[in-house]
């Protein structure tokens, strides 16, 4: 009876106007190489964000899977980035 998990990114969607990234990642165990159960996580990436000091940084995707990562840099491109900059500059409440 071997017990084995699997990791597995099974949907990678790009969300428009700025080329958000949503991600959906599997956990999938088997025994005996059966599919005995599967959790899902999810979670968003954005081009970047402005930091406490107002300074852009972009978003670090070294950490991700090779296909999200290939993703990230088709789809942000410099006026990808530029737009994102302007809406968060746009939606930044006024003090």
């Amino acid at each position: 009876m071997a017990l084995t998990e699997e990791i597995i990114y099974d949907k990678i969607v790009v969300v428009q106007p700025y080329a958000g990234i949503s991600v959906r990642k599997a956990t999938v165990v088997k025994k005996d190489n059966e599919e005995i159960a599967r959790s899902f996580e999810r979670y968003s990436l954005a081009p970047g964000y402005y930091n406490e000091s107002d300074v852009f940084v972009e978003t670090d995707i070294s950490g991700q899977p090779t296909e999200v990562q290939a993703i990230c840099n088709a789809v942000w491109t410099t006026d990808v980035k530029a737009a994102w900059k302007a809406k968060l500059i746009a939606d930044k409440p006024s003090e």
